[in-house]
């Protein structure tokens, strides 16, 4: 059985989630119709920080330490997506008195070339356009899924991370 804790295997892996849901992401938007929020559209660097870290340490296949080299940025990654996605699904979760007004969407922002802090700024505080759920699955909003997905990438090269440099072996029987 091939352990998916050695060698290029759980960058690949990861790299290859993120592109799925990236993929799903960008489908959704330009298929189905629905315009990311600002923090959507956040949540998708997240993603998008992982891939290329998971993609470099994939074709690298680097050995010891340096397997943390591309797995510190891929945790960044994964830190920003749980901190954009648990505010948005904070948001989501607000009762409707309590959403806070919306601002200057992320587009508009950006076309007009408002300074990077400010967009960011705006995305945390305000985007109250982040509170609508226009999509759900099994019950859950999709940033509630890439929470989740965030958290259980982490949480995967983690422990490839640390598996791989305690030199432990499965135990063979």
């Amino acid at each position: 059985m091939m352990n998916v804790t050695r060698g290029r295997t759980p960058f690949l892996l990861v790299f290859l989630a993120c592109t799925g849901l990236l993929a799903y992401a960008y489908y959704a938007q330009f298929q189905l119709g629905l315009e990311p929020c600002p923090l959507c559209i956040l949540q998708r660097l997240g993603f998008m920080l992982m891939g290329l870290f998971a993609l470099l340490g994939a074709i690298h296949g680097p050995k010891a330490w340096g397997r943390w080299v591309y797995g510190v940025p891929i945790l960044l990654g994964a830190g920003w997506g749980m901190t954009t996605g648990a505010r948005h699904v904070w948001l989501q979760n607000l009762p409707a008195d309590q959403v806070p007004d919306c601002g200057p969407g992320m587009y508009f922002m950006l076309e007009y070339d408002f300074p990077l802090m400010d967009i960011l700024r705006e995305a945390f505080t305000g985007a109250g356009e982040c509170a609508e759920v226009d999509w759900s699955f099994l019950g859950l909003s999709m940033p509630m899924w890439t929470l989740i997905w965030y958290v259980g990438l982490a949480v995967f090269i983690l422990w490839a991370l640390v598996v791989n440099s305690r030199g432990s072996r499965p135990l063979e029987q």
